[in-house]
C-alpha cells in the first residue's frame, strides 16, 4: 500500500474515532440520564424495547450492510465511469430507498403490535407493559425512515473522502434524546415517550446535517438522472445477503432482547446498558476502522491491487487487535467501579449496578470478536463477495441461539450476554478461515505475532489493574468518589503498564499510533 493512502486511512481511522469518541461519551451521558429518571423499570424496559427495532435498522444499515454494499459499487464507478456518472447512481439510489423507506415505515407503524410480540413476547404477561412498548414503537419507527437515507449519504460523504459530518451525526441524536427528557419528560404521561419523540427528532436533524456537506461536493437530488440505474440493481443484489451476513451480533442481541423478556423484571435493561458499554469501545476502534478502510479496501480491489488490499487489511486487523485486546480485559477487571460510576443515582440502584455489571462482564469477553469481524467481512464486500458472509452467518447465529438456550437458564441475562460472544466468535472463527483460503497472505505471520504480543501484554496488565483496584477498593469504600478513583486509578494503571510493555516489546502498532500522533500534532 503507497504512504498517501496509508496517511489517508490513518487520517480517516482518527477523525471518524475522535467524533465517534465525543458521540460516545454523549451516549453516556444520555444514558446516565436515561438511567436516573427511568432506572431498570417497566417504562424503562419498554423504551429499550421499542428503541432496539428501529436501532436494530440503524446498525444493520447506517453502520452494516447498506454502506457495505453501496460504497464498493460508487467508488467502482467513479474509478471506472467518472465522478458524474457516480453521482447519477447515487441519485437514482436515494429516490428507490426514499419509497421503500416510506413503505416499511407505514407497515411497521400499522404492525407495532406484531413486532413487539416478536421481538418481547413476555411482555405479553404485562398488558400495561404491552401497550406502553407498542405506543413508543409507532413513535420511534419513522426513524428508520430518516436514518437508512442518512446511510446513504455517509456512504457517499465516505467514498468523496469527508467523514467527519457522517461521524458526527449520531451526536445529534444524543442531543436530540437528552434535551427531550429534560424539557419533555415532566409535560408527558407516561414520561418515558419523551425519549421516543427525541429518538424521532434525532433522527430528522441527522439527515439534515449531511445535505448541506452533499451540495458542497457537488451533488444535487434534481439533476437528471435514470431511474433505475445499473449500480442500483448491484447495490441490491449485494445488499440483500449483507443484511443477513453483516447482523450476526446485532440479531444476537435482539435474541438475547427476546429471551431476556422471560426472565426476572429489569433484565432487558442490563442487557441494553452492558451493550452500551461495551458499544464504546467497539464503535471508536472497531466501527470506525472498518468505515474508514472500506474505501480504500474498495479501490484496491477495484482495481486488482491485492498485495495493496492485504497489506490495510493486514495494518487494521494488527491495530484492531492491539486497541481492543486491552480493552477487553479493562473492561472486565473494572465492570463493578465503572457501571456504578456512570449509572448509580437515581432510580439506578446497587441492584441494577451489580446486573448491569454481570451482563457487562459477559460481553467484553467478545470485544475482540465483535471488531475483527467487523474489518474482515469489509474484505468480502470491497471483493463484492457476498455469499460467504451469508453462509458463516448463518452458522454463526445458529451457534448463538444454541448458546443462548444452553446457558439462559443457568446463568440468567449473564447466560444471554455470553452467548453473544461466543456467536461472535465462531463467526470471526469461520470467516477467517475462508478467507485465508480466498486470500492467502491476508493472515500473515506478523499479524499472528502481534495479536499474540498484544494478548500477552493485555493478560500481564489485566493482572496488575485488578491487584490495584483491590488495594484501592480496600481502602475508599463504595461511594460514587470511591468509583471514581477505582476507575481513574484503573485506567491509569491499566494504560501505563500496556504502554510500556508494548515499549519493551518493541511493538510496531504503538510506534504506528505515536507516528499518527505526531503528524497531528504537526
Amino acid at each position: 500500500m503507497a504512504e498517501s493512502e496509508k496517511r489517508q486511512v490513518a487520517r480517516a481511522v482518527g477523525i471518524v474515532g475522535a467524533a465517534t469518541l465525543l458521540s460516545r461519551v454523549l451516549g453516556f451521558v444520555r444514558d446516565a440520564v436515561i438511567a436516573a429518571f427511568f432506572g431498570a423499570s417497566m417504562a424503562a424496559d419498554a423504551f429499550f424495547v421499542a428503541f432496539r427495532i428501529p436501532n436494530l435498522m440503524r446498525r444493520l444499515l447506517a453502520e452494516g450492510s447498506l454502506s457495505m454494499a453501496f460504497v464498493p459499487v460508487f467508488n467502482a464507478i467513479m474509478e471506472k465511469e467518472g465522478r458524474a456518472e457516480a453521482y447519477k447512481f447515487a441519485r437514482s439510489a436515494f429516490r428507490i430507498l426514499a419509497l421503500i423507506l416510506l413503505f416499511i415505515t407505514v407497515m411497521g407503524v400499522l404492525a407495532a403490535p406484531f413486532l413487539v410480540q416478536v421481538i418481547a413476547p413476555g411482555f405479553a404477561d404485562t398488558p400495561e407493559k404491552m401497550g406502553l412498548t407498542v405506543l413508543l414503537t409507532r413513535i420511534t419507527f419513522p426513524y428508520v425512515f430518516f436514518i437508512c437515507l442518512v446511510a446513504l449519504t455517509m456512504g457517499m460523504l465516505n467514498s468523496l473522502g469527508h467523514f467527519a459530518v457522517p461521524a458526527l451525526s449520531p451526536v445529534v441524536l444524543n442531543v436530540a434524546m437528552i434535551a427531550s427528557v429534560w424539557i419533555l419528560a415532566s409535560r408527558l404521561d407516561p414520561a418515558v415517550t419523551a425519549l421516543a419523540i427525541g429518538v424521532l427528532g434525532g433522527g430528522v436533524l441527522q439527515l439534515a446535517m449531511q445535505l448541506p456537506v452533499l451540495w458542497r461536493r457537488g451533488f444535487r437530488f434534481r439533476a437528471p438522472a435514470p431511474w433505475m440505474h445499473p449500480g442500483v440493481r448491484r447495490v441490491g443484489k449485494l445488499m440483500l445477503p449483507t443484511v443477513f451476513g453483516a447482523a450476526v451480533y446485532q440479531v444476537s442481541i435482539v435474541i438475547g432482547t427476546l429471551l431476556a423478556s422471560f426472565l426476572e423484571s429489569g433484565s432487558v435493561s442490563y442487557l441494553y446498558y452492558a451493550d452500551r458499554l461495551v458499544q464504546f469501545p467497539l464503535a471508536i476502534f472497531g466501527i470506525s476502522a472498518a468505515t474508514a478502510v472500506l474505501p480504500t479496501l474498495s479501490r484496491q480491489a477495484a482495481s486488482g491491487r491485492m498485495e495493496d488490499l492485504e497489506d490495510t487489511f493486514g495494518e487494521a486487523l494488527r491495530w484492531m487487535l492491539f486497541i481492543n485486546l486491552p480493552a477487553m480485559v479493562g473492561l472486565v477487571v473494572l465492570a463493578h467501579p465503572l457501571v456504578a460510576l456512570l449509572f448509580q443515582r437515581g432510580a439506578f440502584d446497587a441492584a441494577s449496578v451489580a446486573g448491569t455489571a454481570t451482563a457487562l462482564v459477559y460481553y467484553s469477553v467478545g470485544l475482540w470478536a465483535f471488531a475483527c469481524v467487523r474489518i474482515v467481512i469489509s474484505v468480502f464486500y470491497a471483493m463484492q463477495d457476498t455469499r460467504t458472509p451469508v453462509i458463516m452467518g448463518a452458522l454463526s447465529l445458529g451457534a448463538a441461539v444454541l448458546f443462548s438456550l444452553l446457558l439462559m437458564h443457568p446463568m440468567s441475562y449473564g447466560g444471554l450476554a455470553l452467548a453473544t460472544s461466543l456467536g461472535s466468535m465462531v463467526n470471526f472463527g469461520l470467516l477467517s478461515w475462508v478467507l485465508s483460503r480466498k486470500v492467502p497472505g491476508l493472515f500473515s505471520l506478523k499479524t499472528l505475532a502481534s495479536a499474540g504480543l498484544s494478548l500477552l501484554n493485555s493478560g500481564i496488565m489485566g493482572v496488575m489493574v485488578y491487584l490495584a483496584d483491590r488495594v484501592v477498593a480496600a481502602n475508599m469504600g463504595e461511594g460514587s468518589a470511591a468509583m471514581g478513583v477505582r476507575v481513574l486509578v484503573g485506567m491509569a494503571v491499566g494504560m501505563g503498564i500496556y504502554t510500556a510493555l508494548s515499549v519493551m516489546m518493541k511493538s510496531p502498532e504503538l510506534a504506528m499510533a505515536l507516528r499518527w500522533i505526531r503528524r497531528r500534532k504537526k
